[in-house]
């Protein structure tokens, strides 16, 4: 149920929100006051979210642009969350899916910005949280889309800030390592695996994990986050960076 808090009167968008990371985000700006907008390819579990949060639920393939063409996206908070993942090494890596990754973590986001930013900047404040990963700032062996797709969305995500930020809107990267989520199968490590539209399968953690990403997307989403960004949030669990 929709809280009063932060985010009172604001609007919020969440892709991949029916379950992990996007779900934990969708619930605790709710909690915050917004109302959210929970987008997925998963129809029962966007109308689950979305009645629990008192939000309203968007069942939607982002990777039919067309149908995506079709929406309207207005948001004063947009977090790009959806992503999928596949393991293979680079010689043996299926190109059509290389491209779909792409399309749906890099080319998704810059649409939905796209239609989201003139509503911020005529409002004078908005909000875009890109969920990315440990792998958006070093790489793995067998995760060549992933890791491209995660650089290119940091990427993304900075020449949004540059330009957002006389605007009042920011933009911010949050980075965590491996966190499981409801779809990830068992052996998730294992090669040519396709796992879930909404986040990557992960190397198992707790729910806190999911908890700790939805507490850094709300936390970039109010009136105290810089009025632009450079840098990317990182939840790493050990990892170098």
């Amino acid at each position: 149920m929709r809280g009063e808090g932060v985010l009172g009167g604001r609007t919020a968008r969440v892709t991949g929100g029916a379950n992990g990371i996007g779900k934990a985000c969708a619930v605790r700006l709710a909690a915050e006051g917004a109302h959210v907008t929970v987008v997925d390819r998963d129809e029962a579990g966007v109308k689950e979210v979305a009645d629990r949060i008192g939000g309203t639920s968007l069942a939607l393939d982002l990777l039919d642009l067309n149908a995506l063409d079709e929406q309207e996206m207005h948001a004063d908070i947009l977090v790009n969350n959806a992503g999928f993942q596949h393991v293979a090494p680079v010689h043996e890596f299926p190109p059509e899916i290389f491209a779909n990754i792409l399309r749906l973590m890099v080319e998704v986001p810059f649409r939905l910005a796209r239609k989201c930013l003139p509503g911020m900047y005529a409002n004078n404040w908005g909000r875009v949280v890109n969920i990315s990963s440990v792998h958006g700032v070093r790489a793995s062996a067998y995760k060549s889309a992933y890791v491209t797709a995660k650089h290119g969305l940091e990427g993304l995500s900075k020449v949004v800030a540059l330009e957002g930020a006389a605007y009042g809107v920011t933009s911010n990267c949050v980075n965590p390592a491996y966190v499981r989520t409801a779809r990830s199968p068992a052996g998730s490590r294992s090669r040519s695996r396709t796992t879930s539209w909404s986040r990557p399968a992960r190397r198992t953690r707790s729910p806190g994990c999911r908890a700790c990403c939805a507490d850094r997307c709300r936390s970039r989403c109010s009136s105290l986050a810089p009025s632009s960004s450079l840098r990317s949030t990182s939840s790493q669990a050990g990892w170098p960076v």
